[in-house]
């Protein structure tokens, strides 16, 4: 019959794999969890993926209130999003181990890097460690380096003078000074201020996000084929070699000849992986490629937040002067120091309810199931499921927040000055109804020196600057793609230096 009827053949097989198709949705085991935005059934899913790609926001807040306490799923193009929502389901993603949940596998999931820059970040994460530890306990010796670094990044990326308003494109020129910021303290100087190498730091965190909506689409079985050919992420790591490597070479050099006699040896992130490298004996690229992983984490989420907040003053001018208070106060008594970025409560305040309002992506607690496990509200999710907590609607809950869709700059100062409350609802803290860095053990690592490094930023404008909306008068509004939050990447804030400025 084959031979015969080749087309009849054809049709056969198509059928076949079309039953098989129905066959694998009928039994999978995700299909009791609500689907919110469409259908799953076969030829409907990438339409609710379509769907959730282009309205994320408005159909994660829809599932919340709908199945709050337990759990719903929305489409990606490859996979299904399972959402939970509520305090209970919350601390039971967080409390869950590693060998159920695994939130390095969640992270790896979502970015793809396992096949666009090397699965050896993965296996052996010890730059992770150096930023809880390392970084976050050298805070009061590398701020100093911090402020020095951000007063010349602000001149040469605010260009004003104390008569003309002139317009800045905020996300463009936050990048650049988060990137030099951070660079210092990651790489030191003058590669913190070699603007090839600072544009290749940025372009690198765009070519994970480009990286990742091209893994997003390619079957697993072709990814680790596909991904170093297709990865940008490599491509610009190849190009930042040149600049890094003799930087690096210096250093081997100084500490296979000096080794513990190097009296004036770096204190920075290049340094403590480096060390750590070299007793794994690990390559420069792997190095290098740690570097500019945490480079993109730094990059990413601080020029993000920085963005949402001076978009948030600019259209809030007359919060300005309270803060100007506060800060001038506390540098005229404790300077430009971790110690007293820890004591501006208002600046403090703005970053956090900034990031509650606008947040920094729609989920958080994003974790990978790594074995079949059942939820405490009876929810089955078999091994492999990707599964997170709705961030934005649990921040925008009116039982969580009174007056939620109100922004409110000075919000967490007033609640910190209730009796044993000051540390509470500081900027870094996390809880169960606040999830902007995640929560518990893996909350974060590195939120101790943004924090400290945003504050220092906003502090330095605030007091040297006054800024103001163009045009319409209106915040710029932010894009969402899926659990993606963006501050315009387009929008402009008006700056013009401070005619008297407090010394």
């Amino acid at each position: 019959m084959a031979l015969e009827d080749p087309q009849a053949l054809i049709l056969a097989g198509v059928a076949i794999l079309a039953a098989l198709y129905v066959v694998r949705w009928k039994t999978n085991p995700l299909n009791p969890i609500p689907t919110v935005g469409g259908s799953g059934a076969p030829g409907l899913a990438i339409l609710t993926a379509l769907n959730f790609w282009r309205n994320g926001k408005e159909l994660l807040e829809e599932g919340y209130q709908k199945y709050y306490g337990t759990s719903f799923k929305v489409a990606f193009l490859d996979k299904w999003l399972v959402v939970v929502s509520g305090a209970e389901m919350l601390d039971e993603l967080r409390r869950r181990p590693d060998e159920e949940v695994s939130f390095l596998e969640g992270a790896e999931e979502t970015v793809q890097m396992r096949y666009t820059v090397g699965p050896e970040l993965m296996e052996d994460p010890y730059h992770v460690d150096i930023i809880k530890e390392k970084l976050t306990r050298t805070l009061p010796l590398i701020m100093p380096d911090v402020v020095d670094e951000l007063e010349h990044a602000v001149a040469h990326y605010i260009k004003s003078g104390e008569e003309e308003w002139a317009p800045v494109s905020v996300m463009t020129a936050m990048q650049q000074i988060v990137a030099r910021a951070s660079s210092r303290v990651f790489v030191g100087v003058p590669l913190c201020r070699n603007q090839e190498y600072l544009d290749m730091s940025i372009r690198f965190t765009r070519d994970v996000s480009s990286d990742r909506l091209v893994m997003n689409r390619v079957p697993r079985f072709l990814k680790p084929l596909v991904g170093p050919l297709l990865s940008k992420t490599n491509e610009t790591l190849g190009r930042a070699m040149p600049h890094i490597q003799p930087v690096i070479n210096e250093r081997r050099a100084n500490l296979k000849e000096l080794g513990d006699n190097w009296l004036d040896k770096p204190n920075d992130m290049l340094q403590w992986i480096l060390e750590e490298g070299t007793a794994r004996n690990h390559s420069d690229m792997n190095i290098v490629k740690r570097i500019f992983l945490v480079n993109f984490a730094a990059i990413h989420t601080s020029s993000t937040s920085i963005t949402h907040a001076l978009y948030d003053l600019a259209a809030m001018p007359e919060c300005i002067p309270a803060l100007r208070e506060e800060i001038e106060s506390i540098v005229a008594t404790d300077g430009w120091t971790k110690a007293a970025m820890g004591k501006m409560w208002k600046l403090d305040s703005l970053f956090r309810e900034s990031l509650r309002y606008h947040g920094i992506g729609l989920t958080s607690l994003t974790r990978k199931v790594m074995k079949d496990i059942t939820l405490s509200d009876g929810t089955f999710l078999p091994k492999g499921t990707l599964v997170v907590a709705a961030a934005h609607s649990t921040h925008h809950d009116e039982a969580n927040y009174q007056d939620a869709e109100a922004f409110d700059p000075f919000r967490f100062a007033k609640m910190r000055e209730a009796e044993g409350e000051s540390l509470k609802y500081q900027f870094v803290n996390t809880s169960l109804d606040y999830i902007s860095f995640g929560h518990g053990r893996h909350a974060c690592p590195g939120r101790f020196f943004a924090a400290n490094e945003l504050k220092a930023l906003l502090a330095y404008i605030v007091v040297n600057y006054d800024m103001k909306l163009g045009g319409d008068g209106k915040r710029p509004a932010s894009i969402f793609y899926g659990t993606s939050v963006i501050p315009s990447p387009t929008g402009q804030v008006l700056f013009r230096k401070r005619q008297t400025v407090s010394s």
